[in-house]
């Protein structure tokens, strides 16, 4: 019995002395906040911080600003930035073993270091002294930490210095994040040409429906239902019968995420334009933006300033206010790939090009593994760009991120313009993944247009851009990128006073015919931010935020009509026991509340019924080694009009009042499965939005230092307010140009990414509870001197 104790004692003191080595490595890699520190600053530099950790960056120059960044950046958030370029790089097998090859090797394909180089080179030399500075600064604030970041002693590795094209990387990044079909989207819109009648195509692909909302007012006419039979390669499988998809998983577009607006200044209170945005990405620890001002003097010696959200890894401020103007993003979701099909020969080594037959030439990738034997592969390539992965080896991808053009520092030049105009015209070329841009000006001036590089493509008549091309003739291709002459698709102040983008087609015409399609959202959450934006009496910036915060299920009220008029009748209610169900749908499925069973009913149902109707699609990508969310169609669009002509032959049995019956105690049956009965099947019991931190999992009792706790959300992917799990609104951000006193800025984590600082969780309250946070720095808390 002694020795029993001795031993747990002995074990305790064990757990003790860890728990205080853990804790001392912790503090040790705690931020510097106040003091002085030597730096490479040309002149001195002061970084203050309010009480949530809201950095103001004061320099008597732009490069001294973003040395100043880059070394406040790595003492936040240096193990995120890592993983951002090693992400793109294909380099994480470095860091965290042999479970990230597979990530690295699809992602070595793209020879995103080497390009990032290339880019670099290409950049101008202003460009150069900004991103070399910033590195300078990181590698400064990084040696500063007493012990290195805490990831690093968990993962047993030492941090590998920043690099200038390593801020490129962090940019590829996000076009990973933001354009990640990387080809796929087009072999599956192939393969679905090549299954069914070409009326049929046209059907399933096409960009009409009831949810268009256009800022160009454009309206796509409906493709009528085909009058030909149903297609055999969509032949819906008896019901009973086992669904031949494995994933018969759906998603309404490749992309749900982003919403901006912006009203003139005809509509404020205050004559400025107002904009808002919030950018919908995964949910991460720490979050993916750090609020920043950079206040610094200028060569003609102009004071200047800009605040808003900056990218940790790169040198700008990617979203916010200069004074003059504000401006906000969403990802574009226009087509910004093209797949080639590769005419090879016999040996598999030559292909066929417009100057005749070449050799595919080939790069070697060398990969280092942690704890294991390094892995050397091969990256094939042709002119126009990469072989990609078996089984699709006979296809080269064509991408924007491959080129210079597409990869710069350009949008710096944002936080200097001095209107709307000159947001717009300076936004052709900026090399970030192409987004789209409202702005509006100190004078109440808006405008939209896509920022980024614009491919100029040509096409032989009647080729299907949407699908794998050949490009072997010279008929198809790239003719370089588009610039100001060329007339971008863009608004001026449009008689509305008003702009909206939501990740939707934004344009019709010939605007759409060059900016094709990449898988365009609905459009449902456009047109609820449009018409929310319309009806609001008072257009100030408490108002402009109430549109973000919008959780009404208008979406969702046609699926709610034809369950409680058509499916769910006393019969059927009494045979199944769905007095409750009923019940619950009836007063509760207008809005996604936490607390809402009918709306988690009705969403599921929506759900059961389309993924039976589509399942002979997913399992016809299935078969070509695809997905059904690889393709660019809308299900809802197709099935909605199926469901409103009761066309018999696309469901089983051909009949579709089955359907929705099988799709009711379906949806009943998963309620009782996961909440245990169908009271307790909430909105909230199954949309828990977690931040997790990527090493969580690494050391017991860690998740409860580093992660936040699930919380039951308020919200969707169909209206304003997204949140799902893993996926939400990155940030809230409302201000007008002049009026930054009145704007809001809000974050869903904290400025740190190190559990021990106080601005760790800074944010976190408020923007689960949707309170709003000023725009601008509060009261400085610390200060901190960067000396020459």
């Amino acid at each position: 019995m002694i020795l029993l104790r001795r031993l747990l004692l002995g074990l305790l003191v064990l757990v003790l002395l860890l728990a205080i080595a853990l804790y001392l490595g912790l503090r040790g890699s705690l931020p510097t906040y106040d003091g002085q520190l030597k730096s490479g600053v040309s002149a001195p530099v002061k970084v203050e911080r309010d009480e949530r950790g809201y950095a103001t960056i004061t320099a008597g120059n732009r490069v001294d600003a973003a040395r100043a960044l880059g070394f406040t950046h790595a003492q936040e958030r240096f193990f995120q930035m890592d993983l951002l370029r090693r992400n793109a790089a294909g380099e994480l097998s470095a860091l965290v073993g042999a479970k990230a090859l597979p990530l690295d090797k699809s992602r070595r394909i793209n020879r995103f270091r080497h390009r990032a180089e290339l880019a670099l080179a290409a950049s101008s030399p202003e460009e150069q002294k900004l991103l070399l500075a910033y590195a300078e600064g990181v590698n400064e604030g990084l040696a500063q930490l007493s012990v290195r970041p805490f990831e690093y002693g968990l993962l047993r590795q030492a941090p590998k210095p920043w690099r200038p094209e390593d801020s490129l990387l962090a940019v590829l990044s996000m076009y990973l994040d933001l354009q990640g079909a990387q080809g796929r989207d087009e072999l599956a819109m192939g393969a679905l040409k090549d299954a069914v009648p070409a009326e049929w195509y046209a059907f399933f692909t096409q960009l009409g429906g009831d949810w268009q909302q256009a800022v160009d007012g454009s309206v796509i006419e409906p493709v009528a239902i085909p009058k030909t039979p149903w297609p055999e390669a969509l032949k819906p499988a008896e019901a009973a019968a086992k669904v031949a998809c494995s994933d018969c998983s759906l998603q309404d577009s490749r992309d749900i995420g982003s919403n901006n607006f912006v009203v003139a200044g005809a509509l404020t209170p205050h004559g400025g334009a107002i904009v808002a945005d919030d950018m919908h990405l995964g949910t991460r620890l720490p979050g993916i933006w750090f609020k920043a001002r950079l206040v610094w003097t200028d060569e003609l010696g102009k004071r200047r300033q800009v605040t808003g959200l900056s990218l940790p890894g790169t040198p700008a401020i990617t979203a916010g206010s200069n004074g003059s103007i504000a401006w906000g993003f969403t990802n574009s979701t226009a087509d910004w790939t093209d797949v080639i099909a590769l005419k090879l020969d016999a040996t598999g080594t030559r292909y066929m090009t417009p100057e005749g037959e070449k050799p595919l030439t080939v790069a070697k990738e060398h990969i280092e593994v942690a704890g294991g034997e390094a892995v050397d592969m091969e990256v094939k390539e042709t002119i126009w760009g990469p072989v990609m992965a078996a089984p699709f080896d006979h296809y080269a991808l064509r991408w924007v991120a491959f080129d210079t053009a597409a990869l710069n520092l350009k949008s710096v030049a944002l936080e200097r313009a001095a209107s709307a105009d000159e947001a717009l015209t300076l936004a052709v070329g900026v090399g970030i993944p192409a987004q789209n841009l409202v702005v509006g000006d100190a004078k109440g001036h808006i405008g939209w247009t896509i920022i980024g590089a614009i491919p100029k493509r040509h096409y032989a008549d009647g080729v299907d851009m949407n699908v794998p091309q050949d490009w072997s003739t010279g008929a198809n291709g790239w003719n370089g990128y588009m610039s100001a002459d060329d007339h971008p698709p863009r608004i001026d102040d449009p008689a509305d006073g008003r702009l909206w983008s939501a990740n939707a087609r934004q344009v019709g015409g010939e605007a759409l015919a060059l900016l094709g399609t990449g898988g365009y959202d609905l459009g449902a959450r456009g047109q609820q931010i449009r018409n929310d934006l319309r009806a609001l009496p008072k257009l100030d910036e408490t108002a402009v935020h109430g549109v973000q915060l919008d959780y009404r299920a208008v979406f969702l009220q046609r699926w709610r009509k034809l369950l409680l008029d058509e499916v769910l009748t006393p019969d059927f209610i009494a045979k199944n026991g769905l007095a409750e169900y009923r019940d619950a749908v009836d007063k509760s499925a207008d809005e996604a509340r936490p607390d809402a069973v009918g709306y988690a009913l009705v969403r599921q149902f929506r759900d059961d019924v389309l993924e039976e109707l589509f399942a002979p699609m997913a399992a016809l990508m299935e078969k070509h080694q695809l997905k059904m969310r690889d393709l660019k169609v809308v299900p809802e669009t197709a099935g909605w009009m199926l469901i409103q002509a009761g066309r018999a032959d696309a469901v089983s049995g051909g009949n579709w009042h089955a359907l929705f019956e099988r799709a009711v105690l379906k949806s009943r049956d998963q309620a009782i499965q996961r909440a245990g009965s169908v009271t307790a099947y909430t909105w909230g019991s199954q949309n828990k939005l977690a931040f997790a931190h990527p090493l969580s999992a690494a050391v017991p009792g860690l998740a409860a230092l580093l992660d936040m706790p699930a919380t039951p959300m308020f919200g969707d992917r169909h209206m304003p307010r997204v949140a799902l799990p893993g996926h939400g609104q990155s940030e809230r951000m409302v201000v007008s140009p002049g009026h930054e006193d009145k704007g809001i800025l809000t974050i869903p984590a904290g400025q740190s990414g190190h559990p021990l600082s106080p601005f760790y969780k800074a944010d976190h309250e408020y923007w689960l509870e949707a309170k709003p946070l000023p725009f601008l720095p509060g009261d400085t808390r610390h200060t901190l001197m960067l000396e020459p």
